[in-house]
């Protein structure tokens, strides 16, 4: 390696605080994107720089929301990627540290636990810089039903790893934090809760705006005749249990599920459901224009949450925030946040079908009053400005 080029001219009295571990920003749908979208837009300190990584296929640099944002190139490697490209984000974030001195004290915050093998190795280069580790350890990704035993062991233990070496741990969820602390209580963790956020503000879509109407004429539906999903296409979604109970229903609404690219899983519900074909049920392209995107959710009929894995689900939060009614998958984290804003299914006793044919002719004085509930539950507990806030105030803490 070449000698390190030290910037002596740089100097700044700004908290620099390095975001690494989401795909980066603008975002799409990942959770911890729009965290760090919103994180970066409403920052209120004029003390604090965000940098944020972007995974990527070649290296550059940009803004975003006044945020330095920087490409990191990963090769197409498989379920690895993610692991490499947090190794490569870390160690781009030091040696820019490493080569301004003057930064004092900067915060390297990772999101989720997937770097535990080697992070003791950089959690020295941090200390060295005065620097601190933060992380945010997600939900259970051990847990998730896409993992081979050993690629959840592997997780399983980079958590571990993260949460032992860490300075301090943001949990996302209540339930997540009370189980950092019961689970590795001998390392005597520093957590904290900050929950996700959303907006409460209704979309700037008119009703006749020609981007929602084609949308509509495109699924061949009209406003409160679908009932949504929106999520990633992965197993712990439950889009397959979703969709069976949709079929069993006697609704004649439609299920309209906006989701990623995933043929293979889309293929085995298929065969397994025979749902394609049906008539009732629409897997629709990507929706990246967040306006029609609220837009839509606005005029769902109802929506329907199926995460089961993870904290603070941030589609449940925009649907809360969006959507008048919502039937909730009913796991603890899922609880904690709706509480009583929401009506719960679950894979056995309360079923999905029943809960749909139960609600399907919901008299409107009863929809505006779970409307009313979600809208609250938002306001009092996830908007972005006031979560953002209680990061700022960690980050100089």
């Amino acid at each position: 390696m070449g000698r390190r080029k030290i910037k002596e001219q740089y100097h700044t009295d700004k908290r620099q605080v390095f975001c690494i571990g989401c795909k980066g920003i603008p975002a799409k749908y990942g959770g911890f994107e729009t965290f760090v979208e919103n994180l970066t837009l409403c920052r209120k300190s004029d003390k604090i720089r965000y940098h944020v990584a972007t995974i990527a296929r070649e290296d550059s640099r940009y803004q975003y929301n006044g945020a330095k944002c920087y490409n990191v190139k990963v090769p197409e490697i498989g379920p690895a990627k993610a692991v490499v490209y947090d190794i490569k984000a870390l160690a781009r974030a030091i040696r820019y540290c490493e080569e301004r001195p003057a930064i004092d004290k900067p915060i390297f915050f990772i999101m989720a636990c997937r770097i535990g093998i080697v992070i003791r190795h950089y959690k020295k280069k941090i200390e060295k810089l005065g620097g601190r580790l933060y992380i945010n350890p997600d939900g259970h990704d051990w847990e998730r039903r896409k993992w081979s035993a050993p690629v959840r062991m592997y997780w399983k233990l980079s958590e571990r790893l993260m949460i032992k070496h860490a300075d301090r741990i943001i949990c996302d969820s209540k339930e997540i934090e009370r189980y950092i602390n019961k689970e590795y209580s001998a390392y005597n963790p520093s957590t904290t809760f900050i929950a996700y956020g959303a907006d409460l503000e209704r979309s700037t879509y008119a009703d006749n705006d020609f981007k929602f109407t084609e949308w509509l004429a495109e699924q061949e539906t009209k406003p409160f005749e679908y009932y949504l999903v929106v999520g990633r296409f992965v197993k712990e979604n439950n889009f397959d249990i979703i969709i069976k109970e949709f079929l069993k229903s006697s609704s004649d609404k439609k299920l309209i599920i906006i989701t990623t690219e995933n043929d293979k899983l889309l293929q085995e519900f298929d065969d397994r459901l025979h749902f394609l074909d049906s008539g009732r049920v629409t897997v629709a392209d990507s929706v990246y224009d967040k306006q029609l995107l609220k837009k839509i959710r606005e005029n769902a009929y109802a929506y329907i949450h199926g995460h089961e894995v993870g904290g603070t689900n941030p589609s449940l939060l925009e649907a809360l925030a969006s959507t008048d009614v919502n039937f909730v998958l009913d796991v603890s984290y899922n609880h904690e946040v709706a509480e009583d804003a929401a009506i719960y299914w679950d894979k056995d006793g309360r079923n999905l079908s029943d809960v749909i044919n139960a609600n399907d002719k919901m008299q409107q004085d009863r929809r505006a009053e779970f409307s009313n509930l979600a809208k609250t539950r938002i306001s009092d507990e996830y908007t972005w400005e006031s979560i953002s806030d209680k990061y700022e105030k960690e980050f100089f803490a």
